[in-house]
């Protein structure tokens, strides 16, 4: 299981989504049941059954356990939580803290809902109105369109002149030789350090046998390293365009590696990345990313190859200054509020921009509906976030493009519910006339002539769970483009044709769904399976028990057998 609760001695043990592990121990308090009962609580909490996806987050409420328990048990209390009264734990809440006192009736809270016994007063108590307010977290508006386009537009300039100065700093390093034999000259300082690295002002003077003051002297070394190598100034354009330009949470842009990029052809990246609250995901890029982190990889490749093995897989590398051989060990607040301030970038109100890189990834979502950015009017809502999270996010600041594009959503969304109440067209005879004669309707509604029904019938038209009557048709993505669903989207769209020769693969999918099942909480699995999940029995009941035997002995059980992205696979 992720998150297991332990009895001897007293721990909790997580497995987050990220597959990150840790432990908490509640090993030797004062009030040994009541610890029990509130870690009991706390594993409802955690991921999958919960919300709390990391070790930092988990923290919090351990600390809350070993607090309420010790406070308690200075009171004299010695029991569980079944023995807690109303009185007790209102004493108790208004003399602490409000994160306390909310991790603390969460845990309370969540033990009543596994089956634990709380007093009416104590339940009644934990699920009403804390005594102690949490502030209110506004969240943060979009930049507007100036403010968005003059943090690009020092981006953009910055990031493109370094990279033509570093090319042509390559070039010089290979037509240059040692300062020694040829001179104090551009070329030749490049191609030291293009041999010996980043190296300090010190060890670069020890290497032509002149001191450091003779180097500052006769000038030119600061700005060689600066076009060798990306020094810190470069590599916040850099990550701040990538996030302007891509979108991606700043916490997973951080972590990046060179392995989390997996090129899909010439011009397309699929890259992998890690988004804190919730676990792995993937994204294809889009064109200007992709063409950006293809530029930086090209820049950083000379620096790539003086570092240590350990650091070299980091994909963001750069100096803490030129002229000295320091690394970039943190990439803070502090740092780019001073690159705003050197670049005098500024806000509407005249002010240095205030860089909040989430804030960067809400205007790039804001901005999706706008025809210049997209090549689309259409926009679409992101499948990691609750519509009340996407609300909260993206449409509270809405422009008329942005409305618009919120009523194009929802139209799409009744159209498809009108498209769900559609019975499946499902077929036990590889016979056209049999589709023609048991769906006449829906025939003519698709306007599928002979040649296409002919394909659906002969497997041409196939994809994993059905065949489609028309992937380019644009319900589920762009008109013109091949159809972008899931495979268990096609359960419930009306161009979806089901064969015999498709059972495999539809048990194979109900297995998928069972493993979901077993990993997500009920009402997870129902938002986001659940209408498949009883679509596929309704598909299989029409099949002959023959068939289903004989497709049944084709399946293993396991998430190789479907098409499915990282973050869709099972534990």
């Amino acid at each position: 299981m992720p998150t297991m609760l332990i009895d001897e001695p007293l721990a909790v043990t997580c497995v987050f989504s990220d597959g990150s592990r840790a432990g908490f121990s509640f090993d030797g308090l004062p009030a040994p049941q009541l610890a029990w009962d509130l870690a009991a609580g706390l594993v409802e909490l955690i991921h999958p059954h919960g919300t709390a996806d990391a070790a930092g987050t988990v923290n919090h409420y351990a600390q809350a356990i070993r607090g309420m328990v010790r406070t308690l048990a200075e009171r004299g209390f010695t029991g569980g939580a079944a023995q807690l009264r109303r009185g007790q734990m209102a004493e108790y809440w208004m003399g602490c803290k409000g994160p306390r006192e909310a991790c603390t009736r969460a845990m309370l809270e969540a033990f009543a809902q596994a089956g634990g016994h709380l007093s009416e007063g104590v339940l009644e108590l934990a699920t009403g109105r804390p005594y102690n307010l949490q502030p209110n977290h506004h969240t943060l508006p979009p930049y507007t369109e100036s403010e968005w386009q003059r943090l690009t537009e020092a981006c953009r300039p910055l990031v493109e002149k370094s990279y033509a100065a570093h090319r042509q700093a390559l070039a010089a390093a290979s037509r240059g030789r040692h300062p020694v034999d040829g001179g104090w000259e551009p070329e030749n300082l490049r191609w030291l350090l293009a041999s010996i690295g980043p190296v300090s002002i010190s060890e670069f003077g020890r290497n032509v046998g002149i001191s450091a003051a003779v180097i500052h002297n006769r000038g030119g070394f600061h700005g060689a390293v600066r076009d060798m190598f990306p020094t810190l100034d470069v590599l916040i354009a850099y990550r701040l365009l990538f996030g302007v330009y891509s979108g991606i949470v700043p916490d997973g842009i951080d972590d990046l590696v060179t392995d989390d990029i997996d090129w899909a052809g010439d011009a397309t990246i699929l890259l992998s990345y890690i988004k804190g609250r919730t676990a792995a995901e993937s994204l294809t890029l889009p064109r200007r990313s992709v063409r950006l982190l293809e530029q930086w990889l090209a820049h950083s490749t000379l620096l790539r190859s003086f570092v240590p093995p350990e650091e070299r897989r980091k994909l963001w590398l750069g100096l803490s200054r030129a002229g000295g051989d320091r690394r970039v060990r943190q990439f803070d607040r502090v740092a780019i509020q001073r690159w705003v301030q050197r670049h005098a970038v500024v806000g509407d109100d005249g002010r240095p921009l205030k860089i909040h890189r989430s804030r960067i990834r809400t205007t790039h979502e804001a901005m999706r509906d706008k025809s210049a950015w997209t090549g689309s009017g259409r926009a679409t809502i992101d499948p990691n976030h609750t519509p009340a999270v996407e609300g909260d996010h993206y449409l509270t600041a809405t422009t008329p493009a942005q409305q618009r594009a919120v009523e194009t959503i929802v139209e799409d969304a009744q159209h498809d519910m009108l498209r769900r109440s559609y019975p499946p067209m499902v077929i036990t005879e590889d016979d056209a006339a049999v589709l023609a004669g048991d769906y006449p309707q829906l025939m003519a509604a698709l306007d599928l002539d002979d040649t296409v029904i002919a394909e659906l019938i002969g497997g041409q038209r196939d994809v994993f769970s059905a065949a489609c009557g028309d992937q380019l048709s644009g319900l589920h993505g762009p008109k013109g483009k091949p159809c972008p669903a899931r495979p268990w989207v096609c359960l419930l769209c009306p161009l979806a044709v089901f064969a015999p020769r498709h059972a495999a693969n539809l048990l194979r999918m109900k297995a998928f769904f069972s493993r979901q099942w077993q990993q997500m909480p009920a009402a997870q699995f129902m938002a986001v399976f659940g209408p498949y999940a009883a679509r596929i029995q309704q598909v299989l009941d029409r099949f002959d028990p023959a068939v289903l035997t004989t497709a049944a002995g084709q399946v293993d059980d396991r998430d190789d057998e479907l098409p499915l992205r990282p973050e869709e696979l099972t534990a």
